[in-house]
């Protein structure tokens, strides 16, 4: 999970979240909606380096429609290729111990993949 800042121009590293279960993920998801004053929740989708998509978009789509049926906040996708190689590159670059690295990168990505939205969009939403 990652958040923007208050004028939506940048975004930071809030927490992971594990998907499974369903029904902690949605609580937790829940309190961070309200507590944060959540606008949209933004969700990465993977696609292949040619822009096509793959099983892992197909399973992602699932879990969208999922989420769609659990809360009222608007979801929307944003391309996600190659998020997770950038956040490995910035903790490695930062010297964060290896341990540690797989901890982080979860939820740098989700800042990686915020800003790319909050930069490459007009419409400058809330969080990730």
């Amino acid at each position: 999970m990652a958040v923007s800042d208050e004028t939506k121009t940048i975004a930071q590293p809030l927490e992971y979240i594990p998907a499974e279960p369903f029904a902690d993920f949605l609580d937790r998801l829940r309190q961070l909606l309200v507590q944060k004053e959540i606008d949209l929740v933004l969700v990465g989708l993977p696609r292949n380096l040619d822009g096509s998509y793959g099983p892992a978009a197909f399973k992602v789509q699932a879990f969208v429609a999922a989420l769609n049926d659990a809360i009222a906040v608007p979801i929307k996708t944003w391309d996600e290729r190659l998020t997770s190689a950038q956040a490995n590159r910035v903790l490695l670059q930062g010297n964060v111990r290896r341990e540690l690295r797989k901890e982080k990168v979860d939820k740098m990505a989700a800042a990686i993949l915020l800003q790319s939205y909050l930069d490459g969009t007009s419409d400058k939403w809330h969080v990730t």
